[in-house]
């Protein structure tokens, strides 16, 4: 039985991947930081699922800023596969604190690359980059030899994260593959990102729980892709005979506009009627267009998208509809 360990577990592509490595058999351990609360919301479904084993899903407090744990856990669980998903991850928020960001995204996956060059052990390594690295982009689509450009704290510190792990691949001989994912969604998705603050709010002013959704610049265009198909890719990184880094995309991109649009057409409103733009929501350097070429990916790799933009919506608004709709019958049921 292989043994992997996931940073960021709890996160959204955390719990699909978890899920997908139980599916095949791994022992999987999670890293997950101390806090007054426990959000493992997102692991339920391995709890829930009376075909899964529970026994093969082990969850260990630890934290990126603290490098002495991380060795001790490497050392302890002996994984054969580490992926490091850990991050402050949302964008606009890497404004407000960007040195917290660049600790954590940046310096975190040194002490974990060091962690594991100090224990000696020898795991197959998958660093999370992202196609904000691309920022303003110098060439369409983004390749794996387009130069970074990065427009925020968090993409600064990803460049460092994909960087670094190149060289600890080419000084150490470490099997360390960096998947350069562009954005990818799901119901799980963040309620603060974009895509879900929209289908959560669709759900909300259907139900006549809300009437205004506010938002910053609708031009944005991005590429976006389903998530459980994302993690698939990263697995399929580590299974190479070869470490070597991967651009993950579906190839089109899209506007805010668009999704806000195909997203309150699911649920047969007007989007026009419910959008309110707020500066807050405005990023200080923008980032216009991003859509990433994954040839390489597809030809070494087997891997290609299979959900599309229109399907992608469709499943969240539903979801976020169906999820508001348990919630409310579950209200009522207490008050009653």
């Amino acid at each position: 039985m292989k043994k992997a360990l996931i940073t960021g577990i709890t996160g959204q592509d955390g719990s699909y991947l978890a899920e997908l490595l139980i599916a095949k058999g791994y022992e999987v351990h999670g890293i997950i930081r101390r806090a007054s609360t426990f959000n493992t919301g997102r692991l339920e479904p391995l709890y829930a699922d009376p075909h899964s084993e529970k026994s093969r899903l082990h969850l260990h407090y630890g934290d990126l800023a603290d490098a002495s744990a991380l060795a001790r856990l490497i050392g302890k669980v002996q994984p054969e596969e580490i992926y490091n998903l850990a991050a402050q991850s949302h964008v606009r928020v890497s404004f407000d604190g960007p040195e917290y960001t660049a600790d954590i995204v940046a310096t975190g996956t040194v002490r974990l690359l060091e962690a594991i060059r100090e224990t000696g052990i020898r795991p197959r390594f998958y660093q999370a980059s992202s196609s904000e690295m691309f920022g303003r982009a110098l060439e369409v689509p983004q390749t794996e030899r387009t130069p970074f450009y990065p427009r925020s704290p968090y993409a600064c510190a990803k460049v460092f994260s994909y960087w670094i792990t190149v060289n600890y691949r080419e000084s150490y001989g470490l099997h360390a593959s960096n998947g350069i994912l562009f954005n990818h969604e799901s119901p799980r998705r963040g309620e603060t990102f974009v895509t879900r603050k929209i289908t959560r709010a669709v759900a909300q002013i259907q139900a006549g729980l809300q009437d205004k959704i506010f938002l910053g610049n609708l031009e944005a265009k991005r590429d976006w892709g389903y998530a459980p198909e994302y993690v698939q890719a990263m697995w399929l990184m580590l299974q190479a005979e070869k470490p070597d880094d991967y651009v993950v995309a579906t190839g089109e991109t899209h506007s805010v506009r668009e999704f806000l649009e195909l997203a309150f057409t699911q649920a047969g409103l007007d989007w026009n009627n419910h959008i309110a733009t707020d500066p807050r929501y405005f990023r200080p350097a923008e980032v216009d267009l991003l859509v990433g070429d994954s040839s390489k990916a597809r030809r070494q790799l087997g891997w290609e998208p299979k959900t599309r933009f229109a399907a992608l919506v469709k499943l969240m608004v539903e979801a976020d509809i169906e999820l508001l709709r348990r919630h409310r019958q579950g209200q009522t049921r207490v008050s009653g």
